[in-house]
This record gives C-alpha cells, sequence and structure tokens, in this order.
C-alpha cells in the first residue's frame, strides 16, 4: 500500500465509457499515463477511439483496447464486460462517463427525450456496473461515475438532464452500499468545464457561470480526470462525490 492509502494504477483494467472525446479522452490519458490498461468504450466515434488506442499502444504495448455498444442496449453491456476479461483476465475500474447534454423545456419534453437522457445518465451506468461488478468484486474494484453539480442543484431549461443526473448520484450511494465491502463506488461532480459544441450555452450564459466560480475561470478536462484517478486509487473512499467546479457550489 502506497502513502495515503492509495493504490497505484499500473496494470489495472479500467474501462470507461465515452471514452474517445471530450472529458473522456482526457481521463483515458490521465489513467494511462498512471499506468493503466485502458478498454476505450465508444457508441459511434469508432475512429476516433481506435486512434486514440494506437496512441496508447504505441507508448506500451497492449494497454489499451476498444470495445464498440449503445449503451441504452442493456442486452449488450455482459458481453461488453465479457469482451473485456477475455482480453485482459480482469476488471479493476469502471468510468461512467458517457452521457447526453440538452435543454429540455416543461410542455416539450417527450419519450425520446427520456429515453436519451434518463438512459445515458442513470439506466446505462446502473445496468453496466451491475454487468460489471462481479469482475470488480473479484478484483476488489472501483467505480466512478460522472455527475454533475446540477444534480443537487438543478440547472434552469435542463429538468430531465438535472433529474438524471439526480438519480446517478444517488445511485452511487447506492451501488455504494450494495457493493461494499469488495468495491468502491464514487462519483465526481464537474461544474464549468467543457462547454457543449452545439452553442446552446451563449457567451453570456458562460461568463455569468464562470463568475460564479470562487475561481473566476473555467476547469479543464484534465481536472475531473485527476479527480477520477484519485478516487480510483483511494483504497478508504466510498459513498463519496467530489465536486471539480471552482467553488461554484460554496457559492450559490
Amino acid at each position: 500500500m502506497t502513502p495515503y492509502s492509495l493504490t497505484p494504477l499500473h496494470d489495472r483494467v479500467i474501462l470507461v465509457t465515452g471514452a474517445a472525446r471530450r472529458v473522456g479522452r482526457a481521463i483515458v490519458r490521465h489513467l494511462h499515463g498512471q499506468g493503466a490498461r485502458i478498454v476505450l468504450h465508444c457508441r459511434s466515434a469508432r475512429a476516433e477511439a481506435e486512434a486514440l488506442a494506437g496512441t496508447l499502444n504505441g507508448a506500451r504495448i497492449d494497454s489499451a483496447m476498444v470495445v464498440q455498444a449503445d449503451l441504452l442496449d442493456t442486452a449488450q453491456l455482459p458481453a461488453l464486460v465479457a469482451a473485456v476479461t477475455a482480453r485482459y483476465g480482469r476488471l479493476d475500474g469502471l468510468v461512467n462517463n458517457a452521457s447526453s447534454f440538452y435543454p429540455t423545456a416543461i410542455g416539450e419534453i417527450n419519450e425520446t427525450a427520456w429515453h436519451d437522457l434518463v438512459g445515458s445518465n442513470f439506466k446505462a451506468p446502473l445496468f453496466l456496473a451491475q454487468a460489471a461488478a462481479p469482475a470488480l468484486r473479484v478484483s476488489a474494484g472501483a467505480i466512478v461515475n460522472i455527475t454533475d453539480i446540477h444534480a443537487e442543484r438543478p440547472l434552469q431549461g435542463y429538468p430531465l438532464y438535472s433529474a438524471a443526473k439526480g438519480a446517478l448520484l444517488t445511485l452511487t450511494r447506492a451501488l455504494a452500499v450494495e457493493l461494499a465491502p469488495e468495491v468502491r463506488v464514487n462519483a465526481v461532480a464537474p461544474g464549468p468545464i467543457l462547454w457543449p459544441d452545439d452553442g446552446q450555452i451563449d457567451d453570456g450564459s458562460r461568463a455569468e457561470i464562470v463568475r460564479h466560480t470562487l475561481l473566476k475561470r473555467e476547469g479543464t478536462p484534465e481536472d475531473i480526470a485527476g479527480a477520477v484517478a484519485f478516487l480510483m486509487s483511494a483504497a478508504y473512499i466510498t459513498g463519496q462525490v467530489i465536486n471539480v467546479d471552482g467553488g461554484r457550489t460554496a457559492h450559490l
């Protein structure tokens, strides 16, 4: 055991969902940099995932693989986990990062939005954790869910997204209870890290959000990746949520 009860990640096998882009990509690079073997999940960004895996394998042989699946199709998830254990013989960690994010005005919420937002932010993490639990119990592994500060403080205009992340936050604590003592389960709740690519949050709104952080600046994907790596390693922490938000939740 290393100082501060941090378990080394060297050769640990960690599955990261939504791994090809944005925050997921940063998490992958950070965990790989600490010696972990990474399973990159993607749904549609196969080329980007394969390119990243190629880079990682170029740095360290057989240290990355790609799995492709629609996480909303829960019937695929046991096979996804089986592919990991068939390749590496174990699974030590799961990072539930894949997520959809967009506004849903009251009066306009429909079944499609429900299926996507609740599916990606709550249903998929639940069923993937369930599929991975037997392997994680054997390895005394860990799960880290990526929630959101708006799980506890809903973002106006995003009621369905906020509610789904709230469910994921509660699921984090529930899984910590259900999977103890073998598996630790924690969450990282980002604040203003990366804005949506589609411009749904305008420049004025972005500036106002940043103004309400104590640090008066945006965070980076690497800030989230560092918190994930810490929780993957912290041997005596479970059932907890770390807000990585520049102090925004302390100032709301």
